[in-house]
């Protein structure tokens, strides 16, 4: 990730963050128990919003790390950073009580590995808890999305508009507990189960 783009990407949110999506962020992260593993924390927005639990920290960029050092300080819980993609997580089978993504997936090269590793390092019938932007059901409006994607993404550092995050969810084989969805669709908030068989 650039540092361009990591260093601009609270001002161009902020008017999100501090309405709409923090109340998400906040109900979402409520139902996190236990050893948290965070995916792609960016730039550490949802480090003050946890309570009662221990949280691990994943981001590629060491820019976003940087960033997000303000945040971590500011926690309540305990927040460990490390630098690492989703693809690959460098921690053993069954290491956390919950899994949280929020605003990430659409910004993984390659999100059905990431599925794989998160289900992985989740213990059964451990937690998953996304926040993401999607692919709309309306198929005017995804086609738009397909349109704009590969411009989109040139520009905010490979974010897809158009992927279908609650059909990889689905796929990967996660249980999907609940389901709430804002601004018709365009994101989701979504807590999901990790069983094993």
């Amino acid at each position: 990730m650039s540092k361009t783009f990591s260093k601009w990407y609270d001002f161009f949110m902020v008017p999100l963050e501090q309405g709409k999506f923090k109340k998400i962020r906040r109900q979402l992260l409520k139902e996190a128990t236990g050893k948290v593993l965070e995916l792609g924390s960016g730039t550490g927005i949802n480090f003050p919003l946890y309570d009662g639990v221990e949280v691990t920290a994943i981001e590629p960029s060491a820019h976003m790390i940087e960033r997000s050092v303000p945040r971590k300080s500011a926690s309540k819980v305990p927040v460990e950073l490390i630098q690492a993609g989703a693809e690959k997580l460098p921690f053993a089978d069954d290491t956390f009580d919950s899994v949280v993504a929020t605003l990430v997936y659409c910004t993984i090269p390659d999100a059905e590995k990431a599925f794989a590793e998160m289900k992985r390092v989740c213990k059964n019938n451990g937690k998953i808890l996304m926040f993401e932007h999607v692919r709309m059901r309306q198929p005017l409006l995804a086609r738009l999305q397909e349109r704009l994607t590969p411009y989109w993404g040139n520009i905010c550092d490979g974010c897809r508009l158009d992927r279908d995050t609650v059909s990889l969810a689905r796929e990967s084989g996660l249980t999907i507990v609940q389901i709430k969805e804002y601004y018709k669709g365009l994101f989701i908030a979504m807590i999901l189960r990790n069983v094993k068989s």
